[in-house]
C-alpha cells in the first residue's frame, strides 16, 4: 500500500508497519555466536534477526556469509574465524567448507557427544517435562570410516557437457566434486575415488541419475538410470566393478536387481550368528559397529525371556527382530512396507528362526484392533522413522506391556511421545544417546519405559 489511508482527519499505517529489506544472499556479518542450535549451529542474534551460522562455535566472533533469510531467521556459513573459541580443532576433510554433510567436524569427538548427550535432555525436559531416572553412557564407535552406505550425487551439466559426481553442499543443490570422503568405511573411499572418472567415461553419462554404495558380506554398486543404460556402457561398468571385487546393481523404473543373478548382498550380526539378506534402497544401520552396541543395549534394557511374548514395531529387515527371537517365546513384527515385511520374514527363515510372524500395518494408526495385537505382550520396541510414533504410544498400553524401549532418530518426537507414555502410565527409567553419525548433529537415542 504506496499511501496511508486517510479517515476522519486520522493517518492510518498499513497493517503491520513497514517491513523491513530482507537480508540479501551472500551478504557477509561479522557475528558473536552465543550458544548452538541442536543441529550443531552457533546462534547470535542482530538487529532483531537470529542468525544460524554452520560451522560456528559458541563464544566465537566469526564473519558469516548469507545462504538465505526468511522472515527474522537468517541461515549463514562461517568465512572466517575472527576469535575462536579454545574448543576449535581443525576439520580433518579438505571438502568440511564446503560439503553439506559433515558440519561438526570443527569440534572434537568428545564434545560433540556432550552436545548430543545436551539436545537429548533438553528436548525430554522441554517438550515431555521428564527427566529420565538414569542416564546411559553415549554408545559410540570410530568418529572417522564408520559408514557403510553411501548415496553419490550425480547431474549432467549441459551448458559444460560434464558430468557432475560428488555430495550436495550445504542448502543447495550444487554438487561438490569429492574423491576422498573419510567417513566412509575403508573399501567406500577405494570404489569413491575412482568412481568419477569411470561416469565421465560414458557414452551416454547423462542416463546417470544417482550411484549408491554399500559395503557388507559384498561390496555393492548401485547404479540408478533415467533411460536404458547402452550396452557399451554396460561392458565398462561390468569391467570395473570387476576388477574392483564390487557386484553391480540396476535400477530403472522397477526395483534393484544385480547385474548378475547368482549375487547376494547382505550384512551380518556377528554376536547372535545372523545375516540378513539386504538389497540397495533398503534401510539399513549405516553404522555397523554402533548399530551392533545399539542391538546390545536394547536388549539389555527390554530383558525378554524365554517364556515372553515382544512386539517389534517398525521392524524394517529384522535388525532387532530376530535377535529378540532368540530370546524370547514368540516375536510379533511389524513394518508398514508389504515388501519389507517379506523380506524380514525371508531372513527369519534362512536364519532358522521359525518363532517370529511378521506382519504389515499402517502404524500411523492406533494398534489395539489389529489381529495380531490379541493376547498383547510382555514387552514392546520400537524404531520409528523422524516422524515418530505418536498414534502407536497412544494407546500402547492396552497391549499390556510392561517394559518399552524406544529407538529414536529424532529427539523432538522421542520427547513427544514420551509425554504420552508417560500419560499411558510409564515411566522414563533410562535414556541416552546413540552416536549413528558421528562428525554430525544428527542424533539418536534410546529410552526405556516401564510401568509403575
Amino acid at each position: 500500500m504506496s499511501k496511508a489511508k486517510r479517515n476522519n482527519g486520522l493517518r492510518f499505517q498499513p497493517t503491520g508497519g513497514t517491513r523491513a529489506p530482507q537480508v540479501p544472499t551472500g551478504k557477509k556479518q561479522r557475528l558473536s555466536i552465543e550458544r548452538l542450535a541442536g543441529d550443531g549451529r552457533g546462534i547470535a542474534f542482530v538487529e532483531g534477526r537470529t542468525w544460524f551460522v554452520s560451522g560456528a562455535l559458541a563464544g566465537e566472533d566469526v564473519e558469516a556469509r548469507v545462504l538465505n533469510a526468511h522472515g527474522k531467521v537468517v541461515e549463514a556459513r562461517l568465512e572466517r574465524v575472527l576469535s575462536a573459541s579454545q574448543a576449535r580443532r581443525p576439520a580433518p576433510c579438505k571438502h568440511f567448507d564446503r560439503c553439506g554433510g559433515c558440519n561438526l567436524q570443527h569440534l572434537p569427538h568428545a564434545q560433540q557427544l556432550e552436545l548430543k548427550q545436551r539436545m537429548l535432555a533438553e528436548q525430554l525436559q522441554r517438550v515431555a517435562g521428564v527427566v529420565p531416572e538414569q542416564w546411559a553412557a553415549p554408545l559410540s564407535g570410530p568418529e572417522f570410516g564408520y559408514r557403510r552406505r553411501a548415496r553419490v550425487a550425480v547431474r549432467w551439466d549441459v551448458k559444460a557437457k560434464r558430468l557432475e559426481v560428488g555430495f550436495r553442499a550445504e542448502a543447495s543443490q550444487d554438487i561438490i566434486a569429492i574423491d576422498d570422503c573419510p567417513v566412509l568405511v575403508q573399501p567406500l573411499q577405494s570404489i569413491l575415488r575412482h568412481l568419477p572418472l569411470l561416469l565421465r567415461s560414458l557414452d551416454k553419462p547423462q542416463v546417470v541419475g544417482h550411484v549408491e554404495l554399500f559395503s557388507g558380506t559384498a561390496l555393492a554398486l548401485l547404479l540408478r538410470h533415467t533411460a536404458p543404460v547402452p550396452e557399451g556402457d554396460l561392458a565398462r561398468l561390468q569391467a570395473f566393478c570387476s576388477e574392483a571385487g564390487v557386484q553391480l546393481w540396476l535400477q530403472g523404473d522397477g526395483e534393484p536387481a544385480p547385474v548378475a543373478a547368482n549375487h547376494t548382498l547382505g550384512f551380518t550380526l556377528e554376536p547372535w550368528g545372523l545375516e540378513l539378506a539386504y538389497r540397495p534402497g533398503d534401510f539399513v544401520q549405516v553404522n555397523a559397529q554402533v548399530n551392533t552396541a545399539m542391538i546390545e543395549q536394547a536388549l539389555a534394557w527390554l530383558a525378554p525371556q524365554a517364556d515372553e511374548r515382544v512386539l517389534d514395531l517398525f521392524c524394517g529387515l529384522g535388525n532387532f527382530a530376530l535377535p529378540l527371537a532368540q530370546q524370547a517365546r514368540e516375536v510379533v513384527a511389524v513394518e508398514g512396507v508389504q515388501a519389507m515385511v517379506e523380506r524380514a520374514a525371508a531372513n527369519a527363515r534362512s536364519n532358522n528362526l521359525h518363532n517370529a510372524q511378521f506382519f504389515q500395518a499402517d502404524l500411523s494408526q492406533p494398534l489395539a484392533t489389529s489381529s495380531w495385537a490379541a493376547g498383547g505382550f510382555s514387552a514392546v520396541l520400537l524404531d520409528p522413522p523422524r516422524d515418530g510414533a505418536f498414534e502407536v504410544v497412544r494407546t500402547i498400553a492396552a497391549l499390556g506391556a510392561k517394559r518399552l524401549v524406544y529407538v529414536s532418530c529424532n529427539p523432538a518426537t522421542l520427547a513427544r511421545d514420551s509425554a504420552e507414555l508417560v500419560k499411558q502410565g510409564y515411566r522414563l527409567k533410562c535414556a541416552g544417546i546413540l552416536d549413528m553419525f558421528p562428525q554430525t548433529a544428527h542424533v539418536e537415542a534410546m529410552a526405556l519405559f516401564e510401568v509403575g
